[in-house]
């Protein structure tokens, strides 16, 4: 069967159809593809307002929010936002559709937080995100984000057809950056102390995820 997708957000659309938020908020919050492994909400310090990027099913949002954040998310799939109202909206959280540099670059809103769980960094030219991000936050405010370790030896966007290869020729790009790449594009966008490192997967061998936090001064 030929895959029928034609623009990016009916791809995350279609990914919202294979994937069910969890009931339970208890351990939602999380960096790494590994449940209960690596750190948590700590990494966002005392922020009382949060922005994620690319917040899919807004699971984390929602962790946020319970706990008395004023807590937003903005997802490209209007699938995906449809289903965190639906599910999320009674705690608090707030969630936007839109792509995200329209959104940060039409918006004069600061949080004290931008975060991106396996979300929009990785999937948004940095050059173009990040200084949008800084200028967005409140002094003293942080960026924080997780995706996949890359791949030894690349750097710089990866491509990838979103329809498949027997769909129609849709494509996305994920941005991939060694630790000390993504530290210097971070100091080049305004950012002040940014630490990134890759968190070990829990067993050996198994891919690790990389992390990143920055601040503006």
């Amino acid at each position: 069967m030929v895959n029928q997708t034609s623009t990016v957000s009916e791809y995350w659309d279609r990914y919202a159809g294979g994937v069910t938020a969890e009931a339970d908020l208890g351990g939602a919050f999380g960096w790494t593809q590994w449940d209960g492994h690596g750190p948590g909400r700590e990494l966002l310090g005392d922020a009382g307002s949060t922005l994620e990027l690319g917040c899919g099913r807004g699971v984390e949002v929602a962790a946020l929010a319970r706990g008395g954040v004023k807590a937003e998310g903005i997802d490209v799939s209007p699938v995906q936002v449809e289903q965190a109202r639906a599910r999320w909206e009674s705690l608090g959280a707030l969630f936007h559709q839109g792509d995200v540099i329209e959104f940060l670059g039409a918006t004069e809103q600061r949080w004290d937080a931008i975060y991106s769980v396996w979300g929009a960094v990785w999937f948004t030219d940095p050059h173009v995100l990040l200084p949008l991000v800084h200028d967005r936050l409140a002094p003293g405010g942080r960026l924080v984000f997780s995706h996949a370790e890359p791949v030894p030896g690349s750097s710089g966007p990866q491509g990838m057809y979103g329809g498949g290869f027997r769909g129609r020729r849709v494509w996305l790009h994920q941005w991939a950056a060694a630790p000390q790449e993504w530290e210097e594009l971070l100091c080049s966008a305004g950012f002040d102390r940014p630490r990134v490192w890759v968190e070990a997967a829990p067993e050996v061998d198994h891919v690790g995820t990389l992390i990143g936090v920055a601040h503006r001064s």
